[in-house]
């Protein structure tokens, strides 16, 4: 569509799909146990939705991660293979005015037991985070988007927070 047309366009419903992919890029040293690089393909075919009433938005996504083999994994050359990793993502927000709005986040994941060598590790995961996200008009065409999570359950990793803050910038004037 234009844009004077997409500006006067009020989402409902709408579903989508992605992929990811994770090049092997990076430095990778077999000696060594810490490598920079993950020597390792990664995958993520996604879907999501999203649905709007009037102020309110629910938004939905799962997505699986699938992964190739590290051939070169330490010591030398050692095989890391790595199950597919199940993840469930939700968004439930309000939209206070055009551009000020707020959403409550959270996430699930599980699956992703690793093997090396054909010798299972005790590494599934089976975690999940909560959060909350605000975003804030700053002018016409700029907002700046503040976000906060923590673990809700953690079986391997740490249990951590995380803040971050952000400036965006929209190339469309009006945007909801």
């Amino acid at each position: 569509m234009r844009a004077k047309e997409f500006l006067g366009w009020h989402e409902k419903r709408l579903i989508g799909v992605s992929l990811t992919t994770v090049i092997p890029l990076g430095q990778n040293d077999r000696a060594r146990i810490i490598n920079i690089g993950s020597n390792r393909w990664a995958f993520k075919p996604e879907i999501g939705f999203t649905r709007k009433w009037q102020r309110v938005v629910v938004e939905g996504y799962t997505g699986i991660w699938l992964f190739t083999s590290n051939t070169n994994f330490y010591p030398g050359d050692a095989k890391r293979t790595q199950d597919p990793i199940v993840a469930f993502e939700a968004h439930a927000g309000y939209y206070i005015k055009p551009r000020l709005w707020a959403s409550f986040d959270s996430n699930f994941w599980m699956g992703g037991r690793s093997s090396i060598n054909g010798t299972g590790k005790e590494d599934q995961h089976r975690d999940s985070r909560v959060g909350l996200t605000v975003s804030a008009p700053l002018g016409r065409r700029h907002s700046l988007k503040f976000s906060h999570s923590r673990g809700a359950v953690t079986r391997i990793g740490g249990s951590f927070q995380t803040f971050s803050a952000a400036w965006q910038y929209s190339w469309i004037g009006k945007s909801y």
